[in-house]
């Protein structure tokens, strides 16, 4: 489908992982304009051979602060694996390239998100080359999210590129890149086939996004894999402790929780360690899943603050891999 066909991000490899439960559009009233999953067309790298992090762990910090940062780091460092650091919307940080290279002066192996929506394809590959330069092995690269109506109104977005045309750019200059899949999205049955058409584009890795119960994650995988999909998947594991945790995940596009769990843990009379335990056990669940290599453990955790959020994180993170064989 052409740039021109009327995805307001501008997607030639759509449809993107924000579709509404109902296939309305992420960022304007109407359907989204992709029925179905567009196939690769474009070059075909040969992906870097990727190994999946057992426990990536959210980061989330104090923006533009690298005390901030160091300190964060260092409490997730014991329970994870790597730290998957995000491009929010509404939150801008440090640019990747110096982000990286925070985390990894303390000892932190970091997975930097690159974002489609604030940068042009000329600054993409500028971080790609400065990633590359000071040894960062992979990238999430995802389309992005659309800024709310609210967020910087005056600020235009760029969507150069998409998700799958990134994933190939970061591929052709020796990165690993990680494509994310959102299963729950309509149209629901093409999802896997999006994953696979994301690694024929150059894709070492994927990060899928939450969904309500595992057996999802393990219907999609059967999919996945019977259509071509052999990479390493990471899925996400969801950690909440309090209302206001929970409804963050929630409100993110394509994104759900399991009414039931989120109900046990938001009446335990200790919420903390009833969340704890809840993710720890769909992690149990989901690496019992034929191809899935490693979880991601996402969410605020806590309205705490972040260092709680880290804290709790933390402890999710060495839980699971002390059950590691």
């Amino acid at each position: 489908m052409p740039a021109d066909s009327g995805c307001p991000k501008r997607m030639e490899f759509g449809p993107c992982g924000g579709v509404r439960p109902d296939g309305q559009c992420e960022m304007r009233p109407g359907p989204c304009v992709f029925d179905d999953v567009v196939p690769w067309s474009g070059l075909r790298p040969i992906p870097r051979l990727a190994s999946a992090p057992r426990v990536l762990t959210d980061f989330s910090a104090t923006p533009f602060n690298p005390d901030d940062i160091a300190a964060t780091a260092a409490i997730l460092a014991p329970g994870c694996d790597a730290v998957l650091v995000g491009e929010h919307q509404n939150k801008p940080d440090f640019p990747p390239t110096l982000m990286a290279s925070l985390l990894l002066d303390v000892g932190v192996t970091p997975w930097i998100t690159l974002s489609c929506r604030d940068r042009n394809r000329v600054v993409l590959e500028q971080e790609l080359r400065g990633l590359l330069s000071i040894d960062v092995e992979t990238v999430l690269c995802v389309t992005g999210d659309g800024r709310g109506y609210d967020v910087r109104p005056d600020v235009t977005q760029t969507f150069d590129l998409d998700g799958p045309r990134l994933v190939s750019l970061a591929a052709s200059v020796g990165i690993a890149a990680a494509a994310p899949e959102t299963p729950t999205a309509p149209p629901v049955h093409r999802r896997p086939a999006r994953l696979v058409e994301k690694q024929r584009a150059g894709a070492s890795l994927a990060v899928l996004n939450h969904v309500p119960f595992p057996d999802m994650v393990a219907d999609f995988m059967t999919t996945a894999r019977s259509a071509g999909l052999t990479i390493p998947v990471i899925a996400a594991v969801a950690v909440f402790t309090d209302s206001i945790s929970a409804a963050v995940l929630e409100g993110l596009p394509g994104l759900e929780l399991d009414p039931a769990v989120t109900q046990l843990v938001l009446s335990a009379p200790d919420p903390v360690a009833a969340g704890i335990e809840a993710a720890v056990n769909e992690a149990r669940a989901l690496l019992s899943i034929e191809g899935i290599e490693g979880v991601n453990v996402s969410g605020l955790a806590s309205a705490s603050g972040p260092r709680v959020g880290a804290e709790i994180k933390a402890e999710v993170g060495r839980l699971i891999r002390a059950e590691t064989p």
